[in-house]
């Protein structure tokens, strides 16, 4: 099981900056039976827990000499560092079953891809599963070998689950398709009359000084 140590934070509101300069990291937990509790820890730490275990597997926080199972529950990123600037962890049961969004993995080779010139759409990234915390899978494996001719599919049914897990969402709803390649066919282009065009540098005649309209011409001979 990951580990991760966090301890309390009396610390809010603008002075978090403060917090977050000296290299730790604003928290709070809660969870079906806990009051919310801030806290603070360690950003490099939290952010090596993160990338292995994602926020599907249980992690055993100890704060303050007490040790909690808890779930990264949402993790806010400075939208110009992309480094997290708070995260929410979530204390659980481990007796109960819980619900968890886990992301896909894809792997092997599609020999409609490889051979036909298929186009593999990666129709889902993640899927909705719930189990008992112990049993919540990292990821989800889903092997493309399967698909072997152009229009072939994956469905949520189709996936090897582990046995504890049972996914969430309609059991046909398609995770991934290979689609034929579609080349668009190159316009002709629109004709165009070369009568109409303006040679560059050459200008138009100007009327003859002597051409007058008809108004004027009377005008002069009534004078």
């Amino acid at each position: 099981m990951f580990q991760l140590s966090a301890k309390s934070r009396d610390v809010f509101g603008k002075k978090l900056k403060t917090l977050r300069q000296k290299g730790e990291l604003p928290a709070i937990l809660y969870g079906p039976k806990e009051k919310s509790i801030p806290l603070s820890l360690v950003l490099k730490d939290f952010k090596k827990v993160w990338e292995k275990a994602g926020e599907s597997s249980v992690i055993e926080l100890l704060t303050d000499g007490k040790k909690k199972n808890i779930l990264i529950h949402d993790v806010a990123l400075d939208p110009v560092s992309d480094e997290p600037i708070h995260v929410d962890f979530y204390a659980v049961q481990m007796d109960k079953v819980i619900q968890a969004t886990v992301p896909i993995v894809f792997s092997g080779t599609s020999e409609a891809v490889k051979n036909l010139g298929g186009v593999l759409v990666k129709v889902m990234h993640e899927l909705e599963i719930e189990a008992l915390p112990m049993d919540l899978p990292h990821e989800i494996n889903v092997d493309i070998s399967k698909l072997k001719q152009l229009n072939d599919k994956i469905l949520i049914k189709d996936i090897n689950f582990p046995e504890k897990v049972k996914p969430l969402q309609s059991l046909n709803e398609t995770v991934a398709i290979v689609e034929e390649l579609k080349v668009e066919e190159e316009r002709a282009p629109a004709e165009m009359d070369i009568s109409k065009v303006e040679i560059a540098g050459k200008k138009k005649e100007k009327p003859s000084e002597e051409a007058e309209t008809p108004a004027t011409s009377e005008k002069k001979s009534a004078g």
